[in-house]
């Protein structure tokens, strides 16, 4: 399935980084914040002053965007406005 998002909205796939506490325990994702760093995946066509692009990755605000699954996978519906940083 694709997805194209529309107007000043992005649809990013986030970054899952596996986080072990103490020990060398890995922390199950619910006891987990959900994470701030994703991947471009679309770009809606009115998206004009975010200098990103498909492939990118960026930093969003932590509570932003409807979150959808296409094809079992994970995947944030955001507003351009919700990306706070690139990150190089």
């Amino acid at each position: 399935m694709t997805v194209k998002p529309l107007g000043e909205r992005l649809l990013i796939k986030p970054i899952k980084e596996e986080e072990k506490g103490e020990g060398g325990i890995v922390l199950p994702d619910s006891a987990k914040e959900k994470p701030q760093k994703a991947e471009v995946i679309a770009i809606g066509n009115k998206v004009e002053d975010l200098d990103v692009k498909v492939g990118d990755k960026v930093i969003f605000s932590k509570y932003a965007g409807t979150e959808i699954k296409i094809d079992e996978e994970d995947y944030i519906i955001i507003d351009s406005s919700d990306i706070l940083a690139k990150i190089e």
